[in-house]
């Protein structure tokens, strides 16, 4: 059973962290989460690029900004949803995510610069992709594949506008607005 992926980035900082929370979205999209909840600063820009890009590239994947992250994961939790924290201080990722029940929601956390400690209470699992400092977009990439099986399949991305078509020496991308299927 598929379940319903939030990823929650925590303690988002505008002029520092824009690249990197824009490209746990892309992530949390391409690897079959539903939803994404940015929280820190509230940053319109990262929220807007991950619509437009789910406008063109076809899903239902949606994004919003929480200013209170706690309140929004002990609601997530009180409403029967499981809690993920990805920690370089959890277990390993690869012999725990088999565990993780898939017949509720699941929230995804990823932290920021400073996570607050109850996070650690507070979710059902704590999940390490590695134990040594990284990438919480590797680590969110590695453990979604995990959970999920791999890349999400085209099922997933329907009505998109903009459609790349695989080609083993150049790129084809059909706009279905301005192109007929014969690229």
């Amino acid at each position: 059973m598929r379940p319903e992926v939030t990823v929650v980035r925590l303690g988002h900082r505008q002029q520092r962290d824009k690249r990197i929370t824009s490209h746990l979205g892309l992530t949390a999209r391409a690897m079959g989460a539903n939803h994404f909840v940015l929280c820190g600063d509230d940053d319109e820009g990262v929220l807007e690029t991950l619509s437009d890009v789910t406008e063109n590239f076809g899903g239902s994947f949606t994004s919003e900004h929480q200013a209170k992250p706690m309140g929004f994961l002990r609601h997530f939790a009180k409403q029967g949803g499981r809690i993920v924290h990805l920690t370089m201080y959890g277990e390993a990722y690869d012999s725990v995510t088999n565990d993780i029940p898939t017949d509720a929601p699941l929230a995804v956390v990823v932290g920021g610069a400073k996570v607050p400690g109850e996070i650690y209470k507070l979710a059902d699992y704590n999940v390490a992709v590695g134990h040594q400092p990284h990438s919480e977009v590797s680590a969110l990439a590695l453990f979604m594949s995990e959970l999920l099986g791999g890349v999400a399949g085209p099922e997933q991305f329907t009505g998109a506008r903009l459609e790349v078509r695989p080609h083993p020496s150049g790129k084809v991308v059909i706009d279905r607005k301005t192109d007929s299927d014969s690229s």
